[in-house]
């Protein structure tokens, strides 16, 4: 393939793997469905790779397609870095910015929100997952995380912190009755935390000896908390996830003297590279705003 036919190939490549859809990335790009089918076609030819497992009714990116797409997101910014220096001297923020950020983001939207107003050439790609990406092998510009950073391929800025504390309706609490000690969480319906990535349970904040009952286990905040105001049971949550519910009296805390675990929040994203203004503008911006 010449050069100039490659990138092009390739930014179609990245706009299919970002649509899921042929037919979408052909109505981006004024084409039709099949002239995006093809292309991508002689690209895997080239590579000797499938990159897409194609059916009637969807696309999806095999393992290769992954790591190519990954590949592709960095040297389509290295490109973008390049002509915003040589056509933009102000180095105006602008182009797309990839973000991974927890489920439970609830403190971070508006934050986003503003981000995009100050900022209306930069077009966010936010992806809310639980699970611990590979920001570089994913291609993520940066992403958000709780807890110490532990990739030393990555930079961090310590963007904030916020409170945990367990929660219960209070129908619930005049049915099962309130718990006065961690002990006492044995009689009661608890709600459990799944990590994705280990699969190992959130710990509560209580002795090691009191083993906590499981009544339900889950991967997100929003089923544990729509399923203690509904009387389900006690749940451990970020208290930003449930202050709607705490000040309209939906939910109501229970051992706040032993529920005083705060969390950190961490901006981190890839070290050892210039920082595209957009990044630049992202991290500072955020910091900022939460700090």
């Amino acid at each position: 393939m010449k050069s100039l036919d490659s990138l092009g190939v390739l930014q179609t490549f990245v706009q299919v793997a970002d649509t899921l859809s042929f037919v979408e990335t052909g109505r981006l790009q004024g084409v039709s469905a099949s002239a995006v089918g093809k292309a991508i076609a002689r690209l895997e030819q080239q590579l000797g790779v499938r990159l897409f497992h194609r059916s009637t009714r969807s696309v999806a990116l095999t393992a290769e397609g992954q790591l190519f797409l990954a590949r592709c997101r960095r040297a389509l910014d290295e490109l973008e870095l390049a002509e915003a220096e040589l056509t933009d001297p102000s180095g105006e923020p602008r182009g797309t910015l990839r973000v991974s950020l927890p489920l439970a983001s609830s403190l971070l939207l508006p934050v986003l929100s503003d981000f995009m107003q100050a900022y209306p050439q930069v077009r966010l790609d936010l992806d809310f997952d639980d699970r611990l990406v590979d920001v570089i092998e994913e291609g993520f510009d940066a992403v958000l995380r709780v807890g110490e950073p532990g990739d030393s391929r990555l930079s961090a800025r310590r963007i904030g912190t916020f409170r945990r504390c367990l929660v219960a309706s209070p129908g619930y609490l005049a049915r099962k009755g309130t718990p006065r000690e961690p002990a006492d969480l044995l009689l009661h319906d608890c709600l459990h935390y799944r990590f994705p990535t280990s699969g190992k349970l959130e710990v509560w904040p209580t002795p090691p000896e009191v083993e906590i009952p499981i009544a339900m286990v889950c991967n997100d905040v929003d089923t544990r908390v729509c399923f203690a105001q509904r009387g389900r049971g006690i749940a451990y949550v970020p208290e930003h996830a449930v202050r709607a519910a705490l000040a309209s009296g939906e939910l109501v805390p229970v051992l706040e003297e032993y529920a005083k675990v705060c969390g950190t929040f961490y901006l981190l994203w890839p070290s050892g590279r210039h920082m595209l203004p957009k990044l630049r503008a992202f991290v500072d911006f955020v910091g900022e705003r939460l700090l």
